[in-house]
């Protein structure tokens, strides 16, 4: 073993004794991800955002919150989302966390193989800069990033640490190409964290070891999602009486958004508001002209609103054909809303007694719309609801988070590679 191998071993054995004893040292993690909010995006990610703030007050965090680039980007910002990104500054402090931004090659309609590689080639001379600083590399989201993680650990001789989230498996690597490459790097990682039970069989089955696994939910924040009185938050948003059901999420076809136009033709009375956007809101805008007011598209909207617009709604709708652990579900609990949603990823560990809702079928929006036209009619008690359905804040998240971190370093000293 080379001598520079043994100083690194020595004081990384040094740093996690101190760090694991209460001493002043910390666990230095360098995170890298696509999904993290900037100034242009300042809404995106609201759950990473979340954690890592939780994360900050227990460890020295740095955020490498990549964003996609390529050649001309900037002139097609009317277009092209990494057109949008191209004024994004390098630096930015949000939440207390120094976030870089480093541009990563992205090639639009190339094979989505070359996409990891690609990442990680992107960030790979900006490495140098960490080296000796670093004690794990922490990839949000499978692929790219997960895989550019495993390849950053390897270039800074640190063990790395994989959050999975729920696309990033459930769809994005069920391609064949992120899948090759998903399979090579999730492997390799020290630790693999899911966010459900559902999502670490499927990385199983991708070759990771199980006793690499571990299972770290998502945190709700307490003092913004809790009960709150429906009156008056209908009020505050101007809504008339009546039964409203509510969907709060990107406008994705994958997020099954088409299926709950459809499916609000089974829905009698009532009023649907749709609180996003994205790619797929023209099509759901034709798709939903037919119902006229009973259904409002009201656009993105900042975190600190979305509460309100829960204690105004008498159902959480999430039509998802895929998903991990939604945090919008753990959210609409927490505020004492029943959810009709689909029967996929870890919604059945969430929706588990029907006094919290009730599971359809994913891609059936016939049995979507039955289901929702029952629930709108159904009076519950929110207070049961919330008390039932209550789930851990971000600091308890965080502090296993920072526990799975921990023990990937402990691991890395005890059996160097």
């Amino acid at each position: 073993m080379e001598a520079s191998e043994v100083l690194r071993l020595q004081d990384a054995d040094f740093r996690v004794r101190a760090f694991e004893s209460g001493g002043s040292l910390s666990l230095r993690v360098l995170a890298i991800t696509k999904i993290f909010p900037n100034a242009a995006e300042p809404l995106s990610a609201p759950f990473n955002r979340q954690q890592f703030a939780a994360l900050a007050k227990r460890c020295d965090l740095e955020v490498m919150a990549t964003l996609p680039w390529f050649p001309g980007a900037g002139l097609l910002a009317r277009w092209s989302s990494a057109g949008k990104l191209a004024k994004v500054p390098r630096h930015e402090r949000i939440e207390g966390i120094a976030v870089s931004h480093p541009k990563t090659l992205f090639v639009p309609r190339l094979a989505h193989g070359a996409w990891g590689p690609l990442y990680a080639a992107s960030i790979a001379p900006l490495l140098a800069g960490y080296r000796g600083k670093v004690d794990v590399v922490l990839g949000s989201w499978a692929y790219p990033d997960g895989f550019a993680a495993v390849v950053a650990g390897r270039l800074l001789g640190v063990p790395s640490v994989v959050k999975l989230h729920g696309s990033d498996i459930n769809i994005i690597a069920k391609l064949p190409g992120p899948r090759r490459m998903s399979a090579w790097a999730l492997p390799r990682a020290a630790r693999v964290v899911a966010v459900s039970r559902a999502l670490a069989d499927e990385v199983a089955a991708l070759g990771v070891a199980p006793e690499r696994i571990a299972i770290v939910m998502n945190g709700v924040d307490a003092d913004l999602f809790r009960p709150r009185d429906r009156a008056a938050a209908r009020e505050a948003l101007g809504l008339a009486d009546g039964r409203l059901a509510l969907y709060v999420g990107n406008l994705k076809e994958e997020k099954g958004v088409l299926d709950l136009a459809r499916a609000w033709s089974e829905v009698p009375q009532g009023t649907l508001a749709i609180v996003g956007g994205g790619p797929a809101r023209p099509a759901l805008e034709a798709a939903v002209a037919r119902f006229g007011d009973r259904v409002r598209l009201v656009g993105s909207q900042p975190l600190p609103a979305i509460p309100t617009w829960m204690a105004a709604c008498d159902v959480l709708v999430l039509p998802s054909h895929a998903e991990g652990t939604p945090n919008v579900v753990l959210e609409a609990l927490a505020c004492g809303r029943r959810v009709v949603a689909t029967s996929v990823g870890g919604i059945p560990d969430l929706i588990t007694r029907p006094e919290l809702g009730v599971l359809v079928p994913a891609r059936d929006p016939k049995s979507l719309g039955v289901a929702l036209a029952h629930a709108l009619a159904t009076p519950y008690e929110p207070a049961e609801v919330a008390r039932l359905g209550a789930r851990g804040g971000w600091e308890a998240s965080a502090a296993a988070l920072h526990a799975v971190l921990a023990d990937a370093v402990g691991a890395s000293v005890q059996k160097p590679r």
